[in-house]
């Protein structure tokens, strides 16, 4: 038996036992555990990825945890690494039989995009959320009626049956701040969104008055970059961090656009977006003059 054989079987039986984020976070852990396990019996990505009758740029998109894996090309890798405990093969087994399961929001597949797909089920798995944004309330934060307004914006040949499944998606999505386990959110939001009267007076007067309600939460940190900063590090772009407690999961920065989005994981781009966080939060109101911000914003409405 290898050296990472027990290790491996600790970390899979966490996520056996506890499983979190969907078949998203899943199939990232299962392909870091067999990464390491190459790495471990020196096999070169051509190797293995001739031991299941592919190629070495499916072995790479395996270990990066971006597409299922057959539990027989699982259980060939396995083997070609070494691998005879019959507990620890089991394990990794089922957790690759798991990471073809639909998550909760598959029911959503009409409405929603594949690249978002991969976002929700980190965001499930996280412990840490820090996100900026310029232009909308975070999505996680959203009330029905403004995630409505944004809907209708951002897909304006949709449907109103359409409009109505990417509210609801969004809605269930959020349920993840009240958890048991719910990951802590640090959220700045740009004065310019919180403004902007997106989906009406009356809508716009209820997403401030729930944000307010939010901020109560012990897991939920809101900061407004006012107008009189000028210049912000962010560069106008909306960014998202997330940081995981498990040693599988990088951390890592989630950037939206139009029509996909980028996952960054390096290490060296990830600080530097954690620079560019830090400094936003340094730059804008403290948590106190934040709120005291949106009290005033709900008395202009």
């Amino acid at each position: 038996m290898s050296e990472a054989q027990p290790s491996s079987g600790q970390s899979l039986r966490r996520y056996l036992d506890h499983p979190r984020g969907g078949p998203t976070v899943l199939r990232i852990v299962l392909g870091t555990q067999l990464r390491r396990l190459r790495e471990a019996a020196g096999v070169t990505r051509e190797a293995a990825g001739d031991a299941i009758r592919g190629s070495h740029a499916k072995i790479s998109r395996l270990e990066l945890g971006r597409v299922s894996c057959k539990e027989r090309d699982v259980a060939d890798l396995l083997t070609l690494y070494g691998v005879t405990d019959d507990t620890v093969r089991d394990d990794f087994l089922k957790l690759a039989r798991r990471t073809s399961s639909p998550g909760w929001w598959h029911q959503y597949g009409d409405v929603l995009p594949g690249w978002f797909e991969t976002h929700l089920g980190l965001e499930e798995a996280a412990s840490v959320i820090r996100t900026y944004e310029v232009q909308f309330v975070p999505g996680l934060l959203q009330t029905a009626d403004y995630a409505r307004a944004v809907a209708q914006l951002g897909h304006p040949r949709s449907t109103p049956e359409e409009i109505e499944r990417r509210v609801r998606l969004r809605v269930q999505r959020q349920e993840l701040l009240t958890l048991p386990d719910a990951p802590r959110v640090w959220a700045v939001l740009d004065e310019a969104a919180l403004r902007r009267p997106l989906g009406g007076r009356e809508a716009m007067a209820g997403q401030l008055r729930h944000l307010l309600t939010l901020s109560e939460l012990p897991n939920v940190t809101l900061q407004i970059a006012p107008f009189s900063l000028g210049g912000l590090a962010a560069a106008g772009g909306p960014i998202t961090i997330l940081r995981f407690l498990e040693p599988d999961l990088p951390d890592i920065v989630y950037l939206e656009q139009l029509t996909s989005a980028l996952y960054l994981d390096k290490r060296d781009d990830v600080d530097h977006y954690l620079a560019v966080m830090d400094r936003l939060s340094a730059q804008s109101e403290s948590p106190r003059e934040s709120l005291a911000m949106l009290e005033r914003m709900l008395k202009e409405i």
